[in-house]
């Protein structure tokens, strides 16, 4: 199959998983492109559709800002992409997606049918200082795994799911957080010439072919229910995971 071709179908569906979720681009279009393409193109071309994607979410689909919420993920998280970038080199990257993509294969189909995640959603964890800070923590990780391998939004996401965070609130805060690893991320890229110039072809064909499903996604956010976007994010975390199985697989 053409490569431009692959790369236009993995991100179209990668689009329209992000704008139904908020996350999940450079999972879903990993699990397509980590078979035919070089890894450093794929990575640029994952960050940077991702990027896009947060773009237009965050124009389409606007939950409100909390503050208050957002700011331990996004410190976290920028502390996160250093330590992550400094660990690259030492750790074996390939186990340890490994390990990670096993455990959310098996655990998160389990909670996905499960009424209650959990007693993290109350306790010291529910809120104040102890909430911040494994919030922080979530972010943290969230950032190193987006230095590692793309995938910024998994555990943050996972995070919220088992805290019982609310669909809308979880939705920016996600949003927000990917927005701002990519942009962070593709900058890193451009500054140290991963970005190439003959890269550009492949750009200009994966931005209009996740244009219209991002769109698509976004719209079909607006009419599930609780539940039902609880086992979307959910499934598509144990997506992430048969997707790190298949990038080392690859």
């Amino acid at each position: 199959m053409d490569t431009l071709l692959i790369i236009a179908i993995g991100a179209a569906l990668a689009g329209f998983v992000q704008g139904l979720s908020g996350f999940g681009y450079s999972m879903t279009a990993m699990a397509l492109w980590a078979w035919t393409l070089e890894p450093s193109l794929a990575a640029v071309l994952a960050v940077f559709g991702g990027l896009c994607g947060q773009i237009i979410q965050a124009l389409k689909v606007r939950r409100g800002f909390d503050w208050r919420m957002l700011w331990p993920f996004l410190l976290g998280g920028l502390c996160g992409l250093p330590l992550g970038l400094r660990l690259l080199p030492m750790l074996d990257a390939q186990l340890f997606k490994t390990v990670l993509g096993a455990l959310l294969v098996i655990f998160c189909p389990l909670m996905a049918f499960s009424h209650r995640l959990g007693g993290l959603a109350s306790g010291p964890l529910s809120e104040g200082p102890g909430r911040s800070l494994a919030n922080g923590l979530a972010g943290l990780v969230g950032g190193a795994m987006a230095a590692l391998g793309g995938f910024s939004g998994v555990v943050p996401t996972l995070w919220c799911q088992i805290t019982g965070m609310a669909r809308d609130t979880q939705r920016q805060v996600i949003q927000n957080f990917n927005l701002t690893m990519l942009a962070v991320t593709f900058a890193s890229y451009v500054a140290t010439g991963l970005v190439s110039q003959r890269m550009l072809p492949q750009l200009a064909v994966a931005l209009p072919a996740m244009l219209l499903p991002s769109l698509w996604g976004a719209k079909l956010y607006e009419r599930i229910s609780d539940i039902a976007f609880k086992r979307v994010v959910l499934g598509l975390l144990t997506l992430a995971g048969l997707a790190m199985l298949a990038s080392n697989w690859a």
